[in-house]
């Protein structure tokens, strides 16, 4: 299958910082249509610089992203591009544009210049993919943080987008903002087929995606499926980054001479394969 973007060895540099090394450095990675993919990486790494390449808000100075063939550099192209790929940022205040849930929600459509009834229809839809129907005439700002995140990517899904990338969306979320959050876009993936690229410094979120990419100074160092990548425990610490508890855990009894695979991430294989040792 032809991923639906294709990131081919891309640098950037602001150009607001000429005496700054360049903050991406030949990043590579296909994405592949239909599939959680979570970019990990220490603050500096480029992973949000990345993630605003991926539907032309910047433009490579060197390599090229394609987003299901289509250049980001070919202006023709760019709104197609951001029909594509849907972006949702850390801070869901920053996208709340009107103050009424439906009426946010309705508003890229509307400037796509889709017809009402259809609107009508995309919203509503939209709204109950994230759980957020029963809310559609509440005032955004009284909503949780959770909430807000959702009714955020509902602005997104009704954009009929094939991918959402999403920026740090639980940074400023409690820890039951970011399950819901967490929730509905692994279940948009998993039964609306909708490609999530997942950006995050929160590993735990990573446990279980389809694959997973690390990036440092710029570029991927390593990437595969989680327990590729979290077995390998020195290497992301090397990285200044930390692992999923449950590897944590595991990977500090394995160092004391218990006989576990540090690779059993979920929660369930994590007791499991404790309790195998203890036997």
């Amino acid at each position: 299958m032809k991923p639906i973007i294709q990131v081919k060895d891309v640098y950037f540099k602001y150009e607001s910082e000429d005496f700054s090394p360049s903050v991406l450095n030949g990043a590579t990675l296909d994405i592949e249509e239909g599939s959680f993919v979570v970019i990990l990486g220490h603050n500096g790494s480029g992973k949000s610089t990345l993630a605003k390449h991926l539907n032309g808000l910047l433009l490579p100075h060197k390599g090229e992203v394609l987003v299901n063939g289509m250049d980001t550099r070919d202006e023709a192209k760019l709104l197609e591009i951001r029909r594509t790929v849907g972006m949702v940022f850390q801070n869901p205040d920053n996208q709340m544009v009107a103050s009424v849930v439906e009426d946010d929600v309705a508003f890229a459509p509307e400037n796509l210049g889709i017809p009402p009834d259809e609107i009508r229809i995309r919203v509503d839809e939209a709204l109950k993919l994230v759980d957020m129907y029963d809310y559609r005439l509440h005032a955004p700002h009284l909503l949780s943080g959770g909430q807000k995140q959702r009714v955020a990517i509902a602005g997104v899904i009704a954009m009929r987008p094939r991918c959402i990338v999403l920026d740090e969306p639980t940074a400023m979320l409690d820890p039951s903002g970011r399950r819901e959050v967490i929730g509905t876009i692994k279940r948009l993936c998993r039964e609306n087929g909708i490609t999530i690229v997942l950006i995050t410094h929160h590993m735990n979120e990573a446990v279980e995606a389809d694959k997973v990419f690390v990036m440092s100074k710029g570029r991927v160092v390593s990437q595969g499926t989680p327990r590729e990548v979290f077995s390998d425990v020195e290497a992301l610490k090397a990285e200044g980054l930390t692992v999923p508890d449950t590897a944590e855990l595991l990977y500090e009894l394995s160092k004391h001479g218990m006989n576990v695979p540090v690779a059993a991430l979920t929660v369930e294989e994590c007791a499991r394969a404790i309790a195998s040792a203890l036997k």
